[in-house]
């Protein structure tokens, strides 16, 4: 059984246009659990400065967003969030953080991870794409 159990990537963000954008796909056959995390205060503990303060998260199938995130403790699917991240090997978020997540199911197809800052904030963010088995 083959499979892509997650990618980074660690990028300046800003708004707008000025946004990290991450690509990917599920594969044809069934739909997947993805998690997906937006993290820049969280990277603070690790020596990162300079991190985006409040990063939101948005996934697109296409031109259409299927779903958005900005505080993942705020998730109603929080305690979800926190489990598939611990077994998905990620680091831990703390419970009072302004990174954002969101564990989604997903059809076939080609997604977008858009993260940016809010209110028109810049700084580091780390990108995340997990899949959840």
């Amino acid at each position: 059984d083959q499979r892509m159990a997650n990618f980074s990537s660690r990028t300046q963000v800003g708004a707008d246009a000025n946004a990290a954008f991450i690509g990917f796909a599920v594969g044809p056959g069934q739909t997947k659990t993805v998690l997906i995390r937006a993290v820049g205060p969280g990277l603070t503990p690790f020596g990162v400065t300079g991190v985006v303060e409040k990063p939101r998260l948005a996934v697109f199938s296409g031109s259409v967003e299927v779903a958005r995130n900005l505080g993942w403790s705020t998730s109603p699917d929080a305690a979800g969030i926190t489990q598939a991240g611990l077994a998905a090997g990620a680091f831990p978020l703390a419970s009072s953080s302004a990174d954002s997540a969101l564990l989604i199911n997903l059809a076939p197809g080609a997604y977008t991870a858009q993260v940016s800052g809010v209110a028109g904030t810049t700084g580091v963010a780390l990108v995340e794409v997990y899949e959840v088995r």
